[in-house]
């Protein structure tokens, strides 16, 4: 950022890598950096680099001239915004961490606590693909799935923090094991760790959930046959979530959503086909890609120092 642009740090947990950022007050992205996640260390450990990566960004900001007024961490699982506390992520492990205080000890800046897909719903809203739409439901597909339920750009929680968990909607009674303890999780046939493991169970090989779409589209019969388990698997899911909600949209996001045609083409072909009751839903792709978390998190702090200004002119 430059000395005329003060802004916040945005940070986005996710499963496979954390994303960060400094934004500005237009929201423009500045300054991007990545850390793999590597839960396999342990949440500790997990938990150690996103305190570490806040206090290097906050450095990295006073050191252009224009220090940092705010941090806004996006993370997954089962988030706590009001409290600030990340209750439970069966992705990376941890329970009841109070993020809030941990960063803000750290760095010394005010942190505005977010849940990652609530965090991208509220940035599509505002600058993506959920623009001028009242009401829509976005839904990341990529390590785990989940689902942001949006009214007039803002996000439901839920009574007890955890709306929106779709992927562990059961579409395949008694199927595969999720990392949740349950079986037969969309989450356990559609997310992309699932693409990537249940090809290569089928072939020995390792790729990608992108890698296993462009094999499926080059007609390699293996990787047709995972990705069209996954199409099914997500309609499904996505026909059980319209036949309570109702959304107008549907806006699908991460990195399985990023295979543009090859996803959304077969998928509302299926959700045509097995529509019963429920009207399915327009079905559109994400415009912000990968960075739809991270700005939702820069949205969430800007939004922290905007409250905190409008509070001091009040007391005054």
């Amino acid at each position: 950022m430059s000395a005329a642009a003060p802004g916040v740090i945005a940070i986005d947990v996710g499963g496979t890598g954390i994303k960060a950022a400094l934004l500005d007050t237009h929201s423009d992205v500045h300054d991007q950096t990545w850390r793999p996640t590597a839960r396999a260390r342990g949440p500790e450990a997990v938990v150690r680099t996103i305190t570490n990566l806040a206090t290097e960004l906050a450095r990295t900001a006073r050191r252009t001239g224009s220090p940092a007024r705010a941090i806004g961490l996006a993370l997954p699982g089962i988030v706590d915004e009001a409290a600030g506390t990340a209750l439970y992520s069966a992705t990376i492990g941890w329970r009841d961490v109070p993020f809030r205080e941990l960063v803000a000890r750290a760095t010394g800046l005010p942190v505005a606590i977010t849940h990652d897909v609530r965090a991208g719903g509220i940035a599509e809203a505002r600058l993506g693909a959920g623009r001028g739409h009242r009401r829509f439901l976005f839904v990341p597909i990529g390590t785990s799935i989940a689902a942001a339920i949006m009214t007039d750009a803002s996000p439901e929680p839920g009574a007890h923090h955890r709306a929106g968990e779709i992927g562990h909607l059961t579409i395949r009674p008694n199927g595969d094991h999720c990392a949740c303890g349950g079986r037969g999780c969309a989450e356990a046939y559609a997310s992309g760790a699932a693409i990537a493991r249940r090809y290569t169970l089928a072939t020995g090989r390792s790729a990608d959930a992108a890698e296993v779409a462009s094999r499926a589209a080059a007609g390699e019969g293996a990787a047709r046959r995972v990705w069209e388990q996954a199409v099914e698997a997500l309609a499904d899911m996505l026909l059980q979530t319209v036949t309570v909600l109702d959304p107008p949209l549907i806006v699908l996001g991460g990195g399985v959503a990023e295979s543009g045609a090859l996803l959304l083409s077969p998928l509302r072909a299926a959700l045509a086909s097995k529509a019963v009751v429920p009207v399915p839903s327009a079905l559109v792709q994400a415009e912000l890609g990968h960075l739809a978390g991270c700005l939702g998190a820069g949205l969430a702090a800007l939004d922290l120092i905007t409250f905190r200004a409008d509070r001091r002119g009040r007391v005054r």
